[in-house]
C-alpha cells in the first residue's frame, strides 16, 4: 500500500505562472521543503490514502498519459513526497520525533518568524516598530486597561489594527504579568497549549510566569498540552511578544496560552464548556483572573474572517469591496456582541453557517470572555487586508476594560 499523504499539509495553487500546479508545504516545519506538483500529477495525490497500492497508481498514470514508463513516474513521485516528509512513513516519523524532542530539550523558545514577519536585527526591528506605532491612533476612553485584542497577521499587513490596540498600553503596564491568548493554528481542538520556556526574540528573552503555568497544568491537567511543539512554530503569540517587548522592555513576565479551536460546538451546536475538559480549563483561568485582578494584562492575538480563493471560497475577494462589505457588516456585528460581554450572542453568530466567515480567533476570544465575564470592549480599529490578490483577512484592534 502507498502511505498516506499527511492531512496537516498546506495545499495552495502555484503563484508562479511559469510553474503551474499545486504547492505543498509543511506548516509544522517538520520539513522545510516546498514541492510544486505539476497539473498532470495532481490527481495522483488521491492515491496516497493508505488504501491503494503503487500498482493502482501506475495503472492510473498509464491511462492518463498513455505511457509505459508510468512506473518511473510513480517511483519518482513517491520518493519526492517521502523525502520531503509529506507522507506518513518512517521518514516522517523520524522527522517529527527529532523536531519535538529538540523543542522539548531547548532551554527557550527561539523566534520562528524573525527575518520574515519582522526584522531579525535589533536596531532595524526597533526602527521598524517605532515607525509602525508612530502613526495616528484613536484615543481610548479613560479607565483601567484590562486587555487588548490585536491581529496575529504579519505586522506589515495589519499595522493599523496593531497600532490601535498597542496604543492603549503604557509604561505603567510593565510590572503586570501578560497573559497572551493566541490562536492555535496547529494544535488539538479544545485544548490549551502551554510552555514553560521563555520566548526569545531579537529584543531578548521574556520571563515565563512559572507559578501560573504550573497552577493551570495542575488544576486543569486533562485540558493542557505541556511544552506543546505548536509553540515552536506558532506566530499568534510570537508577534504579540515582539510588540510588548518593544513597548515594555524585553524582560516582561508572560503566560503564553495557545487556544485550540472549539470546532465541535461550532459544527454540532451547544457551547464549548459542554465538554467537561473545556469547562475545567475555563474555570481555572477564571479563578486566576479573579484572584490576580489588575496584576494581569490580557492580550489576545486574533485574526477574524478569512475569505477568498486561498481559503477555499469560489470568490475572488478584495478588501472593502463587493462581498467583503457584507463580511465587514457581519464582523462588526460579532465585535459588538463580544464588546458588550454578550458571550452567548457572540457564539451564536460564530455558529451561523458553521462559521462561514472562518474566524480563526474565535476560540481565544471565547476563552477570554468566559474567563473574564466583566470585560467590556471598545473597537479601536477595524481592518481588512488582501493577503494575496484573491484573498482577504480581517482583524481589529479592541480595548477591554472592566464593567
Amino acid at each position: 500500500m502507498l502511505p498516506r499523504l499527511r492531512a496537516s499539509l498546506d495545499f495552495i495553487p502555484s503563484p508562479f505562472p511559469d510553474k503551474p500546479g499545486l504547492v505543498i508545504r509543511d506548516p509544522f516545519q517538520f520539513s522545510d521543503v516546498t514541492l510544486i506538483i505539476p497539473p498532470a500529477l495532481v490527481s495522483c495525490l488521491t492515491f496516497y490514502d493508505g488504501e491503494q497500492s503503487s500498482l493502482d497508481l501506475r495503472a492510473h498514470l498509464t491511462r492518463a498519459t498513455a505511457s509505459l514508463t508510468s512506473s518511473d513516474v510513480e517511483a519518482h513521485l513517491t520518493e519526492a513526497l517521502s523525502k520531503a516528509g509529506f507522507l506518513e512513513d518512517e521518514n516522517f516519523a523520524q522527522r517529527k520525533f527529532d523536531a519535538e524532542k529538540a523543542f522539548a530539550e531547548a532551554p527557550r523558545r527561539d523566534p520562528a518568524h524573525a527575518g520574515s514577519g519582522y526584522p531579525d536585527e535589533p536596531i532595524e526591528l526597533r526602527n521598524t516598530f517605532a515607525e509602525y506605532l508612530a502613526g495616528p491612533a484613536p484615543n481610548p476612553k479613560p479607565g483601567k486597561l484590562l486587555a487588548i485584542a490585536a491581529p496575529h497577521v504579519s505586522p506589515f499587513g495589519g499595522i493599523e489594527a496593531y497600532r490601535s490596540a498597542y496604543s492603549c498600553i503604557t509604561p505603567e503596564d510593565a510590572d503586570r504579568t501578560v497573559v497572551i491568548l493566541g490562536t492555535s493554528h496547529y494544535g488539538y481542538p479544545s485544548r490549551l497549549g502551554l510552555t514553560r520556556k521563555p520566548f526569545n526574540t531579537p529584543y531578548g528573552a521574556t520571563r515565563p510566569a512559572m507559578d501560573l503555568i504550573d497552577e493551570i497544568a495542575r488544576k486543569a491537567s486533562s485540558s493542557i498540552l505541556m511544552e506543546d511543539y505548536c509553540h515552536a512554530i506558532e506566530h499568534s503569540i510570537e508577534f504579540q511578544v515582539v510588540f510588548l517587548q518593544h513597548l515594555l522592555g524585553p524582560n516582561i513576565r508572560v503566560l503564553p496560552i495557545l487556544c485550540g479551536s472549539y470546532f465541535d460546538s461550532i459544527e454540532n451546536g451547544g457551547v464549548p464548556e459542554d465538554d467537561p475538559i473545556v469547562e475545567r480549563a475555563l474555570g481555572t483561568l477564571g479563578e486566576i483572573a479573579a484572584r490576580e485582578g489588575d496584576r494581569l494584562l490580557w492580550v489576545l492575538g486574533v485574526d477574524m474572517a478569512h475569505m477568498g480563493r486561498r481559503y477555499g471560497d469560489p470568490l475572488s475577494a478584495t478588501a472593502g469591496h463587493g462581498e467583503m462589505s457584507e463580511v465587514e457588516r457581519r464582523d462588526r456585528d460579532r465585535i459588538e456582541r463580544l464588546s458588550a460581554g454578550d458571550v452567548g450572542g457572540y457564539w451564536e453568530r460564530i455558529q451561523e453557517n458553521q462559521d462561514d466567515l472562518k474566524w480563526c480567533g474565535s476560540a481565544p476570544i471565547y476563552t477570554f470572555l468566559r474567563a473574564l465575564p466583566e470585560a467590556r470592549g471598545e473597537l479601536m480599529q477595524y481592518q481588512q487586508w488582501n493577503i494575496d490578490p484573491d484573498s482577504v483577512v480581517s482583524f481589529a484592534g479592541i480595548r477591554f476594560h472592566s464593567r
